[in-house]
């Protein structure tokens, strides 16, 4: 009887270590698919707002192809991520905001001038296609692709999360906590750290704020090999530990 006590403990520590390990995979973004089966050859898990990062770059054409996830600051919010050609904050960005409008999830274009989005202009100084959003889990992903400067070596990256939209249908501003304030980086994109992946070339119209692509070559492209996804491995370390631990519950 003792050992039997002592085998069911064990069997339910391994329960509850196991229980703790899935969330920290789903924010993990190597644990992370998209419904359009891309697979980008580099991801970060962005140190601020819970949010995450996929891209591919490709350093012959200038072609940054990124995935961004995050979970609204409230349901019925938005996220953004953006690229700032002169400074590291959000006055001044190229972003992609995301949102439900009419039960929809929405990508619109702003230049940022301002907190106010309606005084912001909705042309950008890049050329961006392919772009679209979706919601699933509580968080919102957006995908884009975006022609850089040559020989574009990183970019400042922002990003940003608010909790609702006015009644005009701009997002509302959004928190100003220190997570809020701390949202800002710098992308690199050639390097040690950054691998290099192809990404499609526009055919050369630039679309206009709906994010319309430009032309037929702008699919999103697939990483050749998969990032490594050591967590995955982990999961199932412990799912053969909790088989075995049975079996010997049942001998």
């Amino acid at each position: 009887m003792g050992r039997l006590c002592f085998t069911c403990g064990a069997v339910l520590g391994v329960l509850a270590v196991a229980l703790l390990v899935a969330p920290g995979e789903a924010l993990n973004c190597t644990s992370q698919k998209f419904t359009n089966k891309v697979v980008y050859p580099n991801c970060t898990d962005l140190p601020h707002l819970s949010a995450n990062l996929h891209w591919s770059y490709n350093v012959s054409n200038s072609s940054l192809s990124v995935a961004f996830v995050a979970p609204p600051a409230k349901p019925g919010g938005w996220v953004a991520w953006a690229i700032n050609p002169t400074k590291t904050g959000m006055a001044g960005s190229q972003a992609l905001v995301a949102f439900k409008s009419n039960g929809t999830i929405t990508i619109q274009t702003f230049d940022i001038k301002s907190y106010n989005f309606s005084q912001s202009g909705m042309n950008l100084s890049y050329e961006v296609w392919d772009l679209s959003a979706e919601e699933s889990g509580g968080t919102i992903k957006i995908f884009g692709k975006w022609k850089l400067p040559a020989k574009t070596e990183k970019v400042n990256q922002v990003w940003q999360v608010g909790p609702a939209l006015s009644a005009e249908g701009y997002p509302v501003v959004h928190g100003f906590a220190p997570d809020n304030l701390a949202s800002k980086g710098i992308l690199q994109l050639v390097g040690q750290a950054a691998a290099i992946s192809p990404a499609a070339e526009p055919s050369g119209s630039a679309p206009g704020p709906n994010g319309s692509a430009p032309g037929p070559n702008g699919s999103a492209p697939a990483s050749p090999n998969g990032a490594p996804r050591g967590r995955e491995g982990l999961g199932a370390g412990i799912s053969m530990a909790v088989f075995v631990i049975l079996g010997s519950l049942i001998a």
